[in-house]
């Protein structure tokens, strides 16, 4: 973990967006953890339908690409993500705003998804036989973070087991050889998938805008509004010159629309 001051370990605020994307993610497991307890049927239904497999995702099931990452179904497991997830994303999200963040980590999520589809659909096609395996959980997310972090501030320092001492970006290459290496076992669609979830973190951080797309959006917007409203009154100005001009007058205005000089005397700009 970051070393702040003389703390070895501290964990971010608990706020924004980590503290959103840490509630979904709680939230989905004591559904299913509660569904699980009630009815072994309803649970089996919810895990098949909100896991990702490639090809029930090519099939029409268009909801798993963002379903999948809310589904955990071991304790352990769930604990080690949820807590990755909080420490990662309030680490940035102190640094950079809560819309960024999300969309850092939605596109880490449908990457993992891409990839994990682009990788079955291709099996067949180079020769070999692959082992859909279904996907569950926000590790792609969680990757993409890290890698986020590894580029971005590669030089802070975390705590490695609580105890040990590494940049973040060794950790993030150490992640990365250990995914690298888990593609020629049993699980090749599982690791290729993270490490589609990892270039898409870092895809994000290269393309887009610091402050997040929706900043970025609004931005746009309010650009291309304000474009509409000076050339409307540009427009106007255009008509005012013709009809000044019928009344034998002459007024200049600058190329938004506004008068260079709203004094009626100048006789430089009135004839």
């Amino acid at each position: 973990m970051p070393r702040i001051g003389s703390t070895p370990f501290a964990f971010p605020d608990f706020r924004g967006a980590t503290r959103r994307l840490v509630l979904w993610n709680l939230c989905a497991y004591f559904v299913l953890a509660v569904a699980g307890l009630a009815d072994k049927e309803l649970y089996a239904w919810l895990f098949a339908h909100c896991v990702f497999l490639p090809q029930a995702f090519l099939s029409g099931w268009l909801w798993q690409p963002i379903t999948y990452s809310l589904v955990h179904p071991g304790l352990i497991g769930a604990l080690f993500e949820l807590l990755s997830l909080w420490f990662l994303a309030g680490f940035l999200e102190n640094l950079h705003s809560a819309s960024w963040v999300t969309g850092l980590y939605a596109s880490s999520v449908l990457g993992t998804a891409l990839a994990a589809t682009a990788i079955y659909a291709a099996g067949p096609t180079l020769g070999y036989s692959l082992l859909a395996i279904p996907l569950y959980g926000c590790f792609g997310g969680i990757f993409g973070l890290l890698v986020a972090i590894g580029v971005l501030y590669g030089d802070m320092e975390f705590l490695l087991f609580f105890t040990i001492g590494i940049k973040a970006r060794y950790m993030a290459v150490i992640y990365g050889l250990i995914t690298i290496a888990m593609l020629f076992g049993e699980q090749r669609m599982y690791a290729f998938a993270e490490l589609g979830g990892a270039l898409a973190g870092w895809l994000f951080i290269r393309l887009a805008p610091r402050r997040g797309i929706s900043f970025h959006l609004s931005e746009k917007w309010y650009g291309l509004r304000n474009r509409y409203y000076r050339w409307k009154r540009h427009r106007a100005a255009r008509k005012f010159q013709v009809y000044m001009r019928s009344q034998g007058r002459t007024v200049r205005f600058d190329g938004q629309g506004k008068p260079l000089d709203d004094d009626p005397d100048d006789k430089k700009h009135w004839n």
